[in-house]
């Protein structure tokens, strides 16, 4: 079920309305049936992979607290098995379907190379959706629990619900236990009808729907133009086409965690943020501390710090750099260009570490001030130039694509496409390049705003007058409304995140 679908439409204000008026002790139950509901639409059968998944991490909960109740010298290594279990077989879930026909191909390619028996080429086995997703939810409180950051949840049923609430179940943010669960707990006690709580978690979807509609799927047609047929064009139209890639992922994954975050609240929870106008960071380090915050904190806490962090010599430092980004990559998808995008960000890292004295040394003899408009401006600029360039690879169907995309981008130059019209045929005419044009000023209004004041839409609209606030957010819904993408002059996209 799509967030901008009419199914979700009509399921979610059922959904908030029986929760409202639910007996507290039972609201959790309708939550959990509601969350299994929303992700069984896509394919009831892998929803019992993630029951699986459930009840393996619940488990191992319970494992490792009777262990350390049974205490002895034996005691840590009992919980470190169970941990071990416990990963063991939720990756090795995840391998299966993930990541198992890509091994298969590579092998298959090493043994065609040696002239040797080739395996079967794929298992065909549909990718579950938001599998990474749940999973990593659910393993994080196995680590939690391992390292004492969170009591043992007793309760099967509350536990089911904090690894599959829907809101974001299937594209995040990815929460912790000691965030989401502790609030299942806790909010059925909590004055659930509250006009300002539940008014402004609909703004934040609203804006999302805004995001996801207009921005994202009208820009996704051009995109798509561009990258199906790269080998066409040149500089400008490649640079227009990276450009915006990296608006789309951004709009199209924002979105989804607005929504997430906005029905979450509707029905008193609150979800962590999941990005912080990322395109304004002024390095690679910022953009990780803006971007997909839920997932770079994941593998922040529960691999990089493991491996050792920063917390030893630099050479190793960089080895957990750089395995952390790999990992990351593949997180993403079972190919070659994620790994790569992973491994350009880890590259990125580790040279603006290395470059930082150089840098300092050169502004100091030149007298630069750092701290003006026009430097800022201009490491924001770079920042986005680089994150764009790895974002081709990302986008590439194959690594010979994303070189080639890159290449052609660098040495055919078509300066005059700027002004012959060639814009206005990669699938938006001039009236909806235009709804872009403004749209993506909105965007940028609206990034501004929360980068200046810190404020998301619904906090910076609570602040002003009440016309104003009805005003923009009717607005808001009738520009969805009218110049949404869908119906039989665009395909409708779902979000990208999905296929992750």
């Amino acid at each position: 079920m799509l967030f901008n679908s009419l199914e979700f439409c009509v399921f979610f204000p059922i959904v908030v309305f029986l929760y409202l008026i639910l007996p507290a002790r039972v609201r959790y139950i309708w939550l959990l049936i509601a969350s299994y509901y929303f992700y069984m639409s896509w394919n009831p059968v892998y929803a019992l992979l993630m029951v699986f998944s459930t009840a393996v991490t619940f488990i191992s909960g319970i494992g490792m607290e009777r262990a350390e109740k049974r205490g002895g010298e034996r005691a840590p290594v009992r919980k470190k098995r169970i941990v071990a279990i416990s990963f063991c077989v939720n990756i090795g879930i995840l391998f299966l379907f993930k990541y198992a026909d890509f091994l298969l191909q590579n092998v298959n390619w090493i043994l065609g190379k040696l002239h040797l028996l080739v395996l079967p080429e794929s298992l065909n086995l549909l990718l579950p959706v938001g599998i990474s997703f749940y999973t990593f939810q659910a393993l994080s409180y196995t680590m939690d629990v391992y390292r004492g950051q969170v009591k043992v949840e007793k309760n099967f049923l509350r536990y089911a619900l904090f690894v599959s609430f829907f809101p974001q179940l299937v594209a995040g943010p990815i929460e912790r236990s000691s965030h989401l669960l502790s609030q299942v707990n806790t909010v059925p006690q909590g004055k659930l009808w509250d006009y300002d709580r539940i008014a402004n978690g609909c703004i934040l979807m609203v804006w999302g729907f805004f995001q996801k509609m207009v921005i994202a799927d009208r820009v996704a047609v051009l995109v798509n133009s561009v990258f199906d047929s790269y080998y066409l064009y040149g500089t400008v139209i490649l640079a227009a086409g990276a450009a915006g890639f990296a608006l789309q992922i951004y709009c199209d994954f924002s979105s989804y965690s607005m929504i997430a975050i906005g029905a979450a609240r509707v029905m008193g929870f609150e979800l962590m943020e999941n990005f912080n106008v990322p395109y304004f960071s002024r390095s690679i380090q910022e953009f990780w501390r803006r971007w997909h915050i839920s997932l770079s904190t994941w593998f922040r806490d529960y691999l990089y710090i493991p491996l050792g962090g920063s917390r030893c010599s630099k050479a190793k430092a960089y080895r957990n750099t750089m395995i952390t980004f790999l990992v990351s990559g593949l997180w993403h998808g079972a190919n070659w260009t994620y790994l790569a995008w992973g491994g350009l960000h880890g590259f990125y890292q580790i040279m603006g570490k290395e470059l930082r004295p150089w840098k300092d040394r050169i502004n100091q003899r030149l007298h630069t001030k750092t701290e003006s408009i026009s430097y800022k401006l201009g490491q924001a600029m770079m920042t986005f130039a680089l994150v764009d360039l790895a974002w081709i690879f990302f986008r590439a169907d194959t690594l010979k694509d994303a070189v080639y995309y890159i290449w052609r981008m660098f040495t055919r130059a078509d300066f005059w496409t700027l002004s012959d019209g060639t814009l206005y045929t990669l699938g938006l005419n001039r009236f909806e390049m235009n709804i872009l044009y403004v749209s993506l000023g909105i965007l940028f209004l609206a990034d501004l705003i929360r980068y200046k004041k810190g404020q998301q839409p619904d906090k910076f609209l609570a602040e002003q007058c009440i016309w104003f606030r009805w005003l923009v957010v009717l607005g808001m819904i009738l520009a969805t409304f009218i110049f949404g993408v869908y119906g039989p002059a665009f395909d409708a996209q779902q979000f990208i995140y999905f296929q992750f």
